[in-house]
């Protein structure tokens, strides 16, 4: 039977403290191949865990950093760290040395869980409030030295709903790196709000890909079945077909979380891919009344591939394709999309599988207010919230904090948006990243970007403003383009080899590619969106760990050695 849970207080303390008490006996976390740990259990190696923290002389407030890649130790130290009144500072395993340096002594964390794998990264480091280290893999101390244990007792801590239980540090996409304070209330809230979106029991199964450092995996991936007492399955390996399809498999997860990117990419290779081939199949799939019913046919082989049982399919992080969302719909497959940021904990709005709209967000979380700040003729505007999700502030930054705080508790996101007449919400895209045509209109990249990545052999696209033009940075691919343009792959490579030559002389019929994606892509858009240049990547783009572009790398001028781009549609 399904039942809201409230805990009173609102805390990570209250919230654990219940669940070990309610659900004992249910399986907790557990590797994929492994056999999950009860509740119960879990408990005891906090506790563990608690006395050793306690015993290298820790205090309430004291930073612990976790630096690790998903695993259910990762759960046991998070745990033990914000009951206890301690503040967790999770650090994303993608972080360079250089990050992970700024971020142990900016924190001033005194203690550091990190996984075995992870080890080097941190080799060398002077990090002077670093006082050990306890090895995630299997919670030992391996510097740093505990006082007796006997003589050393953990000290009852009464956490409030206001206290600081974590500093997330973002990678964002403008590449400056912000300590987020969300306290106990703030992730509490999202994970009991949560159930509003999609209820769950102490049978539900889920099976986590993204990262537990980020805020959206940890709060719904984590917190959400947590207090619910469900079991959660991580993968020993990065989330590749090889690693996924055997866990979907054993595991036949009840839910599951996303970004946009697994979606695309089966969309692309097993939808799009079959039904462009030939003249015949692309006229068949365009008709609206057979495009829906391959889409039901093929939405039902999915969802047997996913284990047959999944009644949630979160995708957040960045924008859905529009092509594949309408897949998604069309072929019933139990989907939402939502909406947030870390600095929200980071749930802003969403909706269960049957309230789904094309290209929405869905609607405000229950107990959060939304708001279209300043919104133009078209409704568009900065897209304001508050509510009990909204953060502290930014660690040691005041001066960053007022200026996305007001003094009334609006928290400004920095993303523009609109709402339908339903109050649903719809993203424009970032504000930061909005161009501004010859004529004053808004053009928001992010569209132009969804046309793009629309095109057969396209992975994935930026568009930016050089010198006054449109320019689109797109990178293909290859092994499929080359089966469209003889040679390609070969005189890419040719040219890779030369290296010290700037690629000016492109493949004739490479050249008349380019030309006529660019007149197709432009077909698509409204006169102040042409593209005016295109530009092939070398290299997929680096991201965000959602899976943002880092967009500040792309928009500076780069130098001849850190070019990035091979070929273009027009000679430099």
């Amino acid at each position: 039977m399904f039942k809201k849970i409230e805990p009173k207080p609102l805390t990570l303390q209250n919230l654990i403290n219940r669940t070990i008490r309610n659900f004992g006996d249910s399986p907790s976390v557990s590797f994929v191949g492994g056999n999950p740990l009860s509740y119960s259990e879990l408990g005891k190696k906090m506790a563990d865990v608690t006395d050793v923290l306690f015993g290298l002389g820790l205090k309430k407030g004291d930073k612990v950093a976790l630096l690790s890649h998903n695993m259910p130790n990762w759960v046991i130290a998070f745990f033990s760290v914000v009951s206890n009144g301690l503040i967790i500072v999770p650090i994303l395993p993608d972080f360079t040395r250089e990050e992970i340096d700024n971020v142990m002594i900016h924190s001033e964390s005194k203690v550091l869980f990190i996984s075995e794998r992870l080890l080097s990264r941190i080799e060398g480091l002077e990090l002077p409030h670093l006082e050990a280290q306890i090895l995630l893999d299997n919670l030992t101390l391996i510097k740093g030295s505990v006082e007796n244990s006997k003589e050393t007792k953990v000290p009852k801590i009464i956490v409030k709903e206001d206290d600081l239980a974590a500093i997330i540090y973002t990678s964002g996409t403008t590449g400056r790196s912000k300590g987020v304070m969300l306290t106990h209330k703030n992730l509490t809230f999202i994970a009991m709000q949560s159930y509003t979106f999609q209820p769950i029991n102490n049978k539900d199964v889920f099976l986590s890909l993204l990262p537990l450092s980020h805020t959206y995996e940890n709060s719904i991936g984590m917190l959400y079945p947590v207090m619910y007492g469900a079991a959660i399955y991580y993968l020993e390996k990065p989330p590749t077909p090889a690693a996924l399809l055997p866990a979907l498999a054993k595991i036949r997860p009840t839910m599951m979380l996303s970004v946009p990117l697994i979606m695309e990419k089966l969309y692309k290779n097993q939808i799009q891919a079959k039904f462009s081939s030939n003249r015949f199949k692309r006229t068949i799939y365009k008709t609206p009344l057979f495009r829906k019913i391959i889409h039901r046919i093929a939405g039902k082989k999915l969802y047997q591939t996913f284990g047959g049982r999944l009644k949630f399919f979160g995708i957040g992080g960045a924008k859905l394709d529009s092509r594949v969302e309408r897949f998604l719909k069309e072929a019933k497959f139990p989907y939402a999309i939502g909406y947030g940021l870390t600095e929200t904990a980071p749930l802003l709005a969403g909706a269960a599988t049957h309230q789904t709209k094309l290209q929405s967000t869905g609607f405000a979380v229950q107990g959060v207010e939304l708001k279209i700040n300043n919104p133009d003729k078209k409704g568009v505007g900065e897209i304001w919230a508050k509510g009990p999700n909204v953060m502290k502030g930014y660690y040691k930054n005041p001066e960053a904090t007022s200026e996305v705080l007001t003094k009334d508790g609006w928290f400004c996101t920095g993303d523009f948006g609109r709402f339908d007449s339903e109050k649903r919400l719809f993203i424009k895209g970032r504000m930061k990243n909005t161009i501004v045509g010859s004529s004053g209109e808004n053009i928001y990249p992010e569209d132009i970007e969804t046309v793009i990545n629309s095109h057969q052999f396209v992975v994935e696209s930026l568009v930016i403003e050089e010198d006054g033009f449109l320019v689109a940075k797109v990178l293909v691919d290859i092994d499929e383009l080359e089966k469209n343009i003889e040679h390609l792959k070969s005189v890419i490579e040719d040219k890779k080899e030369k290296g010290k030559k700037v690629l000016r002389e492109i493949d004739e019929k490479y050249q008349d590619w380019i030309s006529h994606f660019t007149k197709e892509v432009n077909a698509k858009l409204n006169r102040v969106s042409q593209i005016k240049q295109v530009h092939i990547m070398e290299e997929p783009f680096e991201k965000t760990a959602s899976m943002k572009i880092k967009r500040f790398l792309y928009t500076k001028q780069p130098k001849k050695s850190d070019k990035k781009d091979v070929k273009s549609s027009k000679n430099d």
